[in-house]
């Protein structure tokens, strides 16, 4: 059993202009992307990054055996096209700023910009009138922190480029998931699974630990309900938007489960776990155990050792659960016991260190988080307080409680909700999450030095590393790429060369490094490189 398997995460950022009444979102997020692409390319041809290539993508595919048609699905599922927004578009936003550079630079400015691939193989988009950062396909948990924190990073970098770009507002960016107002936005993961497992042995076995997952990776929300309105503290900033149990939906009906079945990858051998349950986190050891646990437990299912478990009201005790930050909500299973979460959290772990250690001592990534699991289980159980360095929803709550004691403050005060704000600011210099950093009152796992190498540098053990090549050797010459392949344009062909990267294992700098080197051209090294069967 272990820990590593291909993962990758997935963040819509929050988005606001300051000051500015009724700013389209979606504008604003396009300035994102077209300030990103404007940084990249200057002097550089098109080597900050490609256009989308949707010719792969299959959004309504469910895996529990059938296909939604388009005229049943909500228009937010059809994501395998892109939405038209051009600067008259732009302009009857009543947005300034159109004539900007920021649209005119480069190959990239033929139009408004929705969607790029970048040179460290990730994806920058506008999903759901919000900035999207995909990052690129990693193998452990630890490298999954360094390339979401780099998606951190792209994004700073282009709301910088738009404030100083003449005739734009400036735009803040935070990493959270509500605007309080009754909408959500999502931070999603993804996981590599084998296709013959049956999808609902998955669903059954991962319901209890998603419903119990978020007291170690909740961000923490001021206001209870989907608008925020009851006066309170919650554990996740997801929790409230939630329906269902299993669906394909995503931004409606939303499901603990969701079932698109999108593999990206070799569809008869691989099945791509969309996780949509989990909250955006600043915490590097949060978003370090989403990903390693829920791989571990995911380990668990394939070999049929995950525990049997079942809720009798899963929504229900997703909720309830949330609202507790005592955490002595207990929820009803279906045989009639009553657990907390950190009583269900803590089966889970006791299974997954039994099946690790089976057959001697696991490797090292997964015996790291093994033992981040049950050490962060044990304190919480004593202390949740204690796991201020950790957790977000506690660090958060920490503070909050801070200001409450120092000035009085009830839970439905508005100054409230403006410190759960400030915590997901991006910005460093405003940001109370890297306030907290700086002090070192937040742990960290990885080095500033760490993340900014993977701005522009793709993962080395998996095919981001030649779609990040690519785009950062070839970038001229690459037309569209998308998780699946790369499309090249050369000069002495009539035809587009398509390179499928179906197998996420394969492209690697092991693999594919030295055609790089070699190559001069585009040309050499796609002669190379299918002559080679890399």
């Amino acid at each position: 059993m272990t820990v590593r398997r291909v993962m990758g995460t997935e963040t819509e950022y929050g988005i606001l202009a300051p000051g500015v009444t009724g700013a389209n979102s979606t504008v604003l997020s396009t300035q994102i992307i077209n300030a990103y692409a404007a940084l990249q390319n200057s002097g550089s041809g098109q080597a900050g990054g490609a256009r989308w290539d949707y010719s792969d993508e299959a959004p309504l595919t469910d895996a529990r055996g059938w296909q939604m048609s388009r005229d049943e699905a909500d228009p937010s599922q059809l994501t395998d096209s892109t939405g038209a927004l051009d600067a008259e578009a732009v302009a009857l936003s009543g947005r300034r700023g159109v004539e900007s550079d920021l649209y005119n630079e480069g190959p990239l400015s033929t139009g408004v910009l929705m969607n790029m691939v970048l040179r460290n193989g990730a994806r920058l988009y506008v999903d759901h009138a919000h900035p999207e950062y995909s990052g690129p396909e990693v193998t452990n948990p630890r490298d999954a922190v360094i390339w979401d924190k780099a998606g951190d990073a792209v994004v700073l970098a282009a709301a910088r480029r738009v404030g100083q770009t003449p005739g734009l507002d400036p735009v803040n960016l935070y990493k959270n998931n509500t605007d309080n107002k009754s909408v959500s936005y999502g931070s999603h993961e993804n996981y590599l699974m084998p296709r013959q497992l049956p999808f609902n042995r998955i669903s059954s076995g991962l319901i209890p630990f998603f419903v119990s997952r978020q007291v170690i990776c909740g961000a923490g929300r001021v206001g209870l309900g989907p608008d925020g309105s009851r006066p309170g503290y919650q554990i996740s900033q997801r929790a409230d938007f939630f329906e269902a149990e299993v669906g394909l939906e995503t931004t409606i009906r939303r499901p603990i489960i969701n079932t698109r079945d999108e593999p990206h990858a070799t569809s008869d051998k691989y099945r791509r776990l969309h996780v949509i349950i989990g909250d955006a986190n600043l915490s590097e050891v949060s978003t370090y155990l989403k990903l390693g646990t829920t791989s571990l437990v995911l380990d668990l299912i394939e070999h049929d050792a995950a525990p049997a478990i079942e809720l009798s009201q899963p929504v229900h005790a997703l909720q309830a659960i949330s609202h507790d930050p005592s955490l002595q909500t207990a929820v009803h299973l279906k045989d009639g016991r009553t657990l907390t979460a950190l009583e269900l959290q803590r089966i889970y772990y006791e299974a997954a260190d039994k099946h690790c250690n089976r057959e001697g001592p696991p490797d090292d990534d997964t015996a790291e988080v093994l033992r981040r699991w049950g050490s962060l289980l044990d304190v919480l159980e004593e202390d949740p307080m204690e796991a201020a360095a950790q957790i977000d929803w506690v660090a958060k709550l920490k503070l909050l409680e801070s200001y409450r004691r120092r000035d009085g403050l009830a839970w439905d005060d508005a100054r409230l909700g403006l410190i759960d704000l400030q915590y997901a600011d991006i910005r460093p210099e405003k940001g109370l999450y890297h306030r907290l950093a700086a002090r070192s009152q937040m742990e960290r796992l990885v080095t500033d030095e760490q993340i900014a190498a993977a701005v522009s540098e793709p993962p080395h053990d998996t095919r981001a590393y030649f779609r990040g090549k690519c785009i950062d050797r070839f970038g001229s010459e690459v037309v569209g790429a998308s998780w699946d392949s790369v499309i090249f344009e050369l000069p002495n062909r009539r035809r587009l060369q398509r390179i499928p990267t179906r197998e996420p294992l394969r492209g690697t700098r092991e693999l594919t490094g030295g055609l790089f080197d070699t190559s001069a051209t585009a040309e050499e090294f796609i002669e190379q490189l299918l002559g080679a069967g890399a």
